[in-house]
Parts: C-alpha cells; sequence; structure tokens
C-alpha cells in the first residue's frame, strides 16, 4: 500500500471534518460542477466517473441532483465511506476500487465527463507518473466529451514555498474545530502534514501524512493536448466560486480534430 492509499484510508472517517458542513458542501459544489458541465453543453443526462471520489463529496451531491454517477478511487477506506454516505443520501451510485493511472483495467466503457477534484493529480510525484494518469484519464472519455479537474494553485505557491497553510477554524455547538496543514518542501515535492484539532467539551488532535508535487498548469495543459483533448480551459476561484483553480478540458471528436492542430 502506497502513502497516498494510507493517507486516505486512515483519513476516511474524519475527512468531513474539514468542512463546517459537509453536506452543504455536496451541494454547492454540485452546483458548481454543473455550472461547468451546462456551460459545455451537457446536460443531467451526461455519464459521469468521477476517478478519485473520496468520500464522496462531488459524486454525491451531482447523483442527488440527477447525474448518473459512477465513482472510484484508490483508497478501500474512503470508497466504504462513500458508499455509506450515498446510502444515508438515497443515491445510486456505482463504486469501484481502481486507480486513475490505469481506469481501462476496471471500467470497459467510456462516460461523457470524468472529473478529479481536491487536488488528486498532483499525488503523481513525478512527470511520468502524471503524464500516465492523464493518458488513462483521457482514455476514459468519449471524443467530444470533458475531463474537470481542480489543482492547487502552484503557479503562485512555489514563488514562496510557504511551509503551512492558513487553518480553517469551525465553530460548532460544542464548541470549535481547527484544520490545518504543515508543508516540508524538497524542491518541487513537498511532505504535507494535516492536523485536525477538535476542541469540542474533550480536545482530540488527529495527524495524517502525504506526499504532494507542485504542478504548475501549463505542464499539465500540455499534456492534456499531447493526450487527447482539443481545448484546455483554466477557471479561478472568483469566476467558479470552487476553492481552487479547475481546468476543463475537451476531448478530440474525431481523427480530423488531431490533424486540425498539426
Amino acid at each position: 500500500m502506497n502513502i497516498t492509499q494510507t493517507f486516505y484510508d486512515k483519513m476516511a472517517a474524519q475527512y468531513d471534518k474539514l468542512f463546517l458542513d459537509w453536506q452543504a458542501a455536496t451541494r454547492e459544489q454540485a452546483q458548481i460542477l454543473e455550472k461547468l458541465f451546462t456551460d459545455s453543453g451537457f446536460d443531467r443526462t451526461a455519464r459521469i466517473l468521477d476517478c478519485a471520489c473520496g468520500i464522496g463529496t462531488q459524486a454525491i451531491g451531482l447523483a442527488a441532483i440527477g447525474y448518473r454517477v459512477t465513482a472510484s478511487d484508490i483508497s478501500d477506506g474512503e470508497l466504504a465511506e462513500a458508499a455509506a454516505r450515498a446510502e444515508m443520501n438515497h443515491v445510486q451510485i456505482r463504486f469501484e476500487h481502481a486507480d486513475f493511472c490505469a481506469l481501462s483495467e476496471s471500467f470497459p466503457e467510456l462516460f461523457d465527463i470524468v472529473i478529479a477534484m481536491d487536488n488528486a493529480l498532483p499525488h503523481m510525484l513525478t512527470h511520468d507518473a502524471l503524464e500516465s494518469a492523464v493518458r488513462s484519464i483521457t482514455g476514459q472519455v468519449r471524443p467530444g466529451g470533458l475531463f474537470v479537474a481542480s489543482i492547487r494553485d502552484y503557479d503562485s505557491l512555489l514563488t514562496e514555498k510557504p511551509p503551512y497553510s492558513p487553518p480553517y477554524i469551525h465553530r460548532t455547538d460544542k464548541g470549535q474545530r481547527v484544520s490545518f496543514q504543515t508543508w516540508e518542501w524538497k524542491e518541487e515535492l513537498y511532505r504535507l502534514t494535516q492536523y485536525i484539532i477538535e476542541d469540542e467539551g474533550e480536545l482530540r488532535v488527529s495527524k495524517f501524512e502525504c506526499a504532494y508535487r507542485a504542478t504548475r498548469r501549463d505542464e499539465l495543459t500540455k499534456l492534456l493536448l499531447a493526450h487527447g483533448c482539443r481545448e484546455v480551459r483554466w477557471k479561478f476561484p472568483e469566476e467558479t466560486g470552487f476553492y481552487q483553480p479547475v481546468l476543463v478540458a475537451r476531448k478530440m471528436e474525431t481523427p480530423e480534430d488531431r490533424g486540425s492542430l498539426c
């Protein structure tokens, strides 16, 4: 089991504590994603694969408003949590264990839209690993379909390489909950330590560690254009309302699309 699987398996039962109201976040993010989909010509008949679904934050929200959603992740702990939350929300989602670097091994079908939100792609710690993920993901998008993903604004973060993220402080009816991250940099790689401090009657501190590679937007754009996409657009929080930059990539529709770009 690699560091990413371990990180999410251990954190699965507490991931919702990063939100003040996880249930509200599922609804808000579904609205944001639907706006991106409709702006690109898709409606609720679109078949969606959330290939880094975590505990189902986006998948459950989208299923709740009528999308046909399949969801996968590398973490069995998060898949179990997501399945339980889908049942509680009375939505039907097909869940599969899958590595987004090898999606074709789990899915024979193509999807209208594939999503990978919440900084999932920067878990790829080398350029080659990122290219493998991009090749796999675009391979599951039907011609003319979309790939939608979000990553941190690493173009800005790499100028200063901050040692920590600003804390989130959530007031609750029992006290407060504080979450923040420390970042230990080594060139473009950094080791992240996530802390969740619960001060709600009893003090509880949880700690989870993982690794990331700061991925610039230009690198990801070039890889997507090299592996079947004809258009990549970046949208920023002031436009979308989402907390990270979001890419929207359109898959080429025909072989002629590729020829027209040469």
